[in-house]
């Protein structure tokens, strides 16, 4: 084997960082930008993310599906887990939704700091950020779990989310490829949900169930 090394430039990192972010626009109606951008005051939504070392900027299918299905959601009033958090891009968009409280969870501590920072950018008080697994929710409820993880993880979890969700609560996932719905679908019909929508873009897709 082979190796070469190659001594590079220094710049101004986080300037060519800076350049290279550009702001989303998500469905007309949501609009992800970082601090350094204009605001965008035609859109309804506008989200502020400074994304550090965390994930979630909007620009990949799988956070851009799951804002897509979260804005025709009726949130109003309801209790959010946002599971996986990382930027908390999406339980900042639940609480512009007007979800009344949203548990924000990682098991990264940049993203749980993250996502601490980004509520402060967007004025949010209503969310609860906790660094942790999925034994941070036992004994708690909640009425939507949204989860943008992988495959995985979201099969070893689905019990988890059945116990904390009541009738008629909803379970929207995505970090998941086009190929692995019938394994998803068929792990989590096991305990009760039924599937209203999938959406899909270059294979990743965004899965809505509901719980019976």
């Amino acid at each position: 084997m082979v190796y070469t090394h190659e001594w590079i430039k220094d710049k101004d990192w986080n300037e060519v960082w800076e350049h290279n972010f550009q702001p989303v626009l998500i469905g007309d109606k949501c609009y992800i930008r970082a601090t350094f951008h204009e605001q965008h005051k035609t859109i309804p939504y506008e989200i502020v993310i400074d994304p550090k070392m965390a994930f979630g900027t909007g620009h990949h299918e799988t956070t851009s599906l799951m804002i897509e299905q979260m804005l025709t959601l009726d949130l109003s009033g309801k209790r959010v887990l946002d599971m996986g958090c990382g930027t908390g891009v999406l339980a900042i968009m639940a609480s512009k939704l007007k979800a009344d409280y949203i548990l924000a969870i990682d098991i990264d501590i940049w993203s749980y700091q993250n996502t601490i920072e980004n509520c402060g950018l967007n004025s949010i008080t209503n969310i609860i950020a906790k660094q942790g697994d999925i034994d941070l929710i036992s004994g708690m409820k909640f009425d939507v779990i949204i989860a943008n993880i992988n495959r995985n993880i979201l099969l070893n979890q689905i019990s988890h989310y059945a116990n904390t969700l009541d009738r008629d609560g909803l379970l929207l996932m995505s970090g998941i490829y086009w190929n692995d719905f019938e394994i998803m679908n068929s792990a989590v019909q096991k305990f009760g949900f039924v599937n209203l929508t999938l959406h899909e873009k270059n294979n990743w897709i965004a899965v809505l169930f509901k719980k019976n």
